[in-house]
Formats: structure tokens, sequence, C-alpha cells
């Protein structure tokens, strides 16, 4: 049986649509992808989808499966890499409190893993493709609040359910990509030869060395939304939360001791890997070797 992934000190336990009418011009269809200069970001247009697990075979937290509307908004299409951290990192704004939830800076010595060849450390040479690790939720944000100050577009950590949209929109299926997964699609536990993440992206239908890969893009054209690393979530976690979530852009609950984390991990299972799989991790411990995460872009 599947379990709610809560960590501590270790583990314990296609085309683009029209914009509703209060955020763009009457007939005027907003591109499908857009870059301010900190990656690609794919438009999810605004709309109904059926969220939580409609096969039956997860866990009572994803259920009951219930239909969510949710303005038009732009997703990563590749998890924050190095590269993309680092600029934030190196950058004078880092100390900036204001960026910061409650005005406390993370020291930039604290983000774990950073100087670790072995897991990629964005310290470490040809590591700049990885997606970050050991950056916690209160760092997430202040890197979205950084990017929104630098591009004048509000950027984001993505709500629960605008992730799960975004990850399989209306298909219905178990994964991004459908119902079946391999190890030629997907960063997980069987399916890597090291215990480690991969290149952001690495499963686009290339050819990578001797592995032909099969692209694990969404319906909207992100990729990784299964495996590689979790990623957060804006929202507090709620065991029963779908019982009495709004039916229009659902925020979370109003308080809690977790942070919602999804998409699976190259350290999970396939099970786990689910679009509609839900888990949690507390927002304010570091060495979260597993986490990573991807920004949201509004219109």
């Amino acid at each position: 049986m599947r379990r709610i992934l809560i960590l501590s000190g270790l583990f314990a336990a296609a085309g683009a649509a029209l914009l509703s009418s209060s955020t763009a011009s009457p007939g005027v269809a907003p591109p499908a992808t857009v870059n301010d200069g900190y990656g690609d970001f794919v438009l999810v247009p605004a709309g109904n989808f059926s969220m939580g697990d409609n096969f039956g075979d997860g866990e009572a937290r994803e259920r009951p499966v219930h239909t969510v509307f949710l303005e038009a908004y732009y997703i990563g299409k590749l998890e924050v890499t190095n590269a993309q951290w680092t600029r934030f990192r190196d950058d004078p704004g880092y100390d900036d409190p204001k960026y910061w939830p409650g005005g406390v800076v993370v020291p930039r010595d604290q983000v774990p893993f950073w100087t670790q060849a072995q897991n990629h450390g964005g310290g470490t040479p040809d590591s700049g493709a990885y997606p970050v690790i050991g950056v916690n939720w209160d760092s997430a944000t202040a890197y979205c609040n950084w990017l929104t100050a630098k591009t004048g577009h509000k950027y984001r950590l993505p709500t629960e359910a605008e992730w799960e949209k975004a990850a399989r929109g209306n298909r219905q299926t178990r994964y991004p990509w459908g119902n079946d997964i391999g190890r030629d699609r997907a960063n997980y536990v069987g399916a890597q030869k090291y215990d480690t993440v991969q290149i952001a992206g690495f499963y686009d239908g290339s050819q990578r060395g001797g592995l032909k890969t099969q692209s694990n893009a969404s319906p909207y054209g992100a990729l990784d939304m299964a495996g590689n690393v979790m990623e957060w979530c804006s929202d507090w976690y709620g065991r029963t939360y779908y019982s009495e979530s709004p039916r229009r852009n659902p925020q979370g609950p109003a308080n809690g001791a977790y942070r919602v984390v999804r998409g699976g991990s190259f350290f999970i299972e396939a099970p786990e890997l689910h679009s509609y799989a839900r888990s949690a991790a507390w927002p304010s411990f570091q060495a979260h070797r597993m986490i990573g995460f991807r920004a949201v872009r509004e219109p």
C-alpha cells in the first residue's frame, strides 16, 4: 500500500486556447509558450478538469474525484535547474528578506547537496542542466518572488490543482503520457542506473547514449511531471481536502503542518508517479534530496 511521504532528518515513513475574458482581450489567443529569460513556460488553458483517482487504485486522500475549474496559467516546461537557481543564488537580491516567507532568509550554504558531484549539485562541474535539489518550500517560494521582481510577471508555486491539471489535463490516464511506464519514459526506482536525479527533460524522445527515450510530456508539453524529483506545490496538505475543496481555483487548506509535493521521484516506485498521487513534506526542512520544484507564471 502506498503511504504518504513525510520527510524529516531521515525518511520517516495542444494547441493554445483562449484565456477567459478576464485575462485576455476577446478573440486574442495567447502564445502556447512564453520565455522571460528563465526557461520555457507552457500554457494550460482555462477550463474544467476532473481531479483525483479515477482508477480506484490510489489512496483515500486522492478521492473523491471532483470537477475543478481553473483560470489559465503557464507552468514551467522543466523543473527549475541548477543553472536557473544559481542566478538567484548569486544575485544580491537573494539576501533580501522581502522575497522570503516570514522574512527569514535561508543562507546560501545551507542548501544541501550543492557541492556533491554524485547528486549533480549545482556547485559542481557540468551540473547546470540538472534540477536543483535540497531546496525547501520557503526557498522555492523566494525564488518565485525574486523572479517576479526580475521579470515584471507574476511567478509562484503551482497550486495542487494546477499541478495535476498540467500533468494530465483531461486525459484521465495514470501518467502524463498514458497508462504504461518503462525505463525509457521516466526516472524512478528500477529505471535508472544511479540513485539520483537525471538532467531536466532527459526523457524527450531523443537518443540518450544507449537509451532511446520516449517523451514523457504532459498534454500541454511539460516534461518530467512523473519521476526525477518531487515538486513543491503552494498548498498546505489536507488529507480529506478533496471532500471540501471549492470547485473553482482551489488553494488548499488555510493552514497545516505539511506542504503538498507531487510527481514522484527517482527514489519512488512507479505507482507513486501517478498524476493523481498526493504526498507531503515538512516545508522548512532542507535536506530533501528527492524534492525540487517548477514555477507557474500568471498570464
